[in-house]
């Protein structure tokens, strides 16, 4: 309260004086001691102070998109290049592109993967590095049967992100203080800079994917569908986020040769075919149930290193999760819509093949790779849209075309 204010309250005001004076010096003293701890708690997590102060939540959705993935612990709108390798140039044979789908991966990855030069090399073989300044806001720890791996969150500020997946082991001085954050159930940040070595791997491709706050993919009908993996909408082409020099090699182990280089993830078409649904019911890509949220998944889009091929990629095919080339390759899911009617697609098996008609072995970078499905029909796709906008869907393993007409019972309805 202002000394004015206290002087025009009179006599009686002045007797509250030493009550008041009281609580101001114990507000000051939570005060300081609150300010003691918040600054213990920083240090104890290794963090650069630069690091430690969290900004208010924002009014702008990019600044808040930012806070929200990063756990209100990001910093700034800047969005500088970044600059080195997540490996050494000669430890990786070849990036494949954003949009594979395989096994459980139903709809289109939303990840890159840099595959080592020797696949089945030790777990720890290769370094890892940072590829630009920035602050690791989370790292979340998966054990498997071959050890655990680690999943890491970059985030260079509120509006710009890299990750990282599949890391077989953190830097020792980072695990240090990992698990001093993990010890005290404190949030870890922690400043790294671009190409100091955060980890390792061996054994495995290295996850990777750029997310920009800024930037909304359109090829989702009901982004909100997205929302327990919330950076996805915000996926974008790394290509654009390089210095030329870092994009020069990048582009050089590049496995797809048709734009864009990096790979696509968004194909919906609003009335179209084309894209991705959700079963009705199944809460859209979160799922039902978390050990199989794939189940409810469907796919109708494009192959991820040749876009000409149709793929139709289901998390429930007779009960496993699988993916089909399209015998003909045709119709084009992009040009099916409500007037369509029924559409019959005879599944088979994907593959691929170089420039020169031989068989890619998956192991080395092929220039010029171009799917090369077999003939053999596996199973059959029936799809219908609806006037509601939901979609129609049946499979029928081992069954031709010639064997199935109609949907029967066993049909579902699926949903942007």
């Amino acid at each position: 309260m202002e000394e004015t204010e206290l002087k025009s309250e009179g006599k009686y005001q002045n007797r509250k004086k030493p009550l008041i004076i009281l609580v101001i010096v114990v507000v000051v003293a939570i005060v300081v001691v609150a300010a003691q701890k918040i600054k213990r708690g920083h240090s104890d997590q290794g963090s650069n102070s630069d690091t430690g102060n969290q900004l208010a939540l924002s009014s702008d959705p990019a600044i808040a998109a930012g806070q929200d993935l990063s756990g209100n612990r990001c910093e700034g709108t800047e969005k500088p290049l970044l600059t080195n390798l997540p490996m050494n140039e000669s430890d990786f044979a070849f990036i494949l592109p954003y949009g594979m789908t395989i096994g459980a991966h139903v709809t289109p990855i939303d990840h890159q993967y840099f595959s080592p030069t020797v696949f089945n090399s030790p777990r720890d073989t290769y370094p890892v590095f940072a590829m630009a300044d920035a602050t690791i806001v989370n790292i979340e720890p998966r054990k498997t049967d071959r050890g655990t791996e680690y999943r890491m969150v970059f985030s260079i500020s509120c509006k710009l992100f890299y990750y990282y997946d599949l890391v077989t082991s953190l830097d020792p001085s980072l695990m240090t203080l990992w698990q001093e954050a993990q010890n005290k159930s404190r949030p870890f940040l922690h400043s790294v800079k671009a190409g100091e070595e955060i980890g390792r791997i061996g054994g495995q491709t290295l996850d990777f994917a750029v997310w920009d706050m800024d930037k909304n993919l359109s090829g989702f009908v009901e982004p909100e569908h997205y929302i327990s993996e919330s950076w996805k909408i915000h996926t974008v082409d790394p290509l654009d986020y390089y210095t030329d020099d870092l994009k020069t090699k990048v582009l050089s182990k590049y496995l797809r040769t048709t734009e864009p280089r990096s790979g696509k993830i968004d194909y919906d078409i609003d009335g179209k075919l084309v894209g991705t649904w959700f079963l009705q019911g199944t809460n859209g890509y979160k799922g039902v149930n978390q050990s199989n949220y794939w189940v409810g998944h469907l796919s109708v889009a494009y192959d991820y290193l040749d876009p000409a091929s149709i793929v139709i990629s289901t998390g429930d095919y007779g009960g496993e999760a699988m993916q089909f080339g399209v015998s003909g390759n045709t119709p084009d899911p992009a040009s099916v819509d409500v007037t369509s009617g029924m559409i019959k697609y005879e599944l088979v098996q994907q593959d691929w093949a170089d420039s020169s008609g031989q068989k890619w072995d998956r192991s080395k970078l092929t220039p010029g790779i171009r799917a090369k499905n077999p003939t053999g029909v596996l199973g059959v796709a029936l799809f219908q849209l609806q006037s509601d906008g939901t979609l129609k869907a049946e499979f029928f393993p081992s069954k031709t075309g010639a064997q199935v007409s109609s949907f029967d019972n066993n049909a579902e309805i699926f949903e942007r």
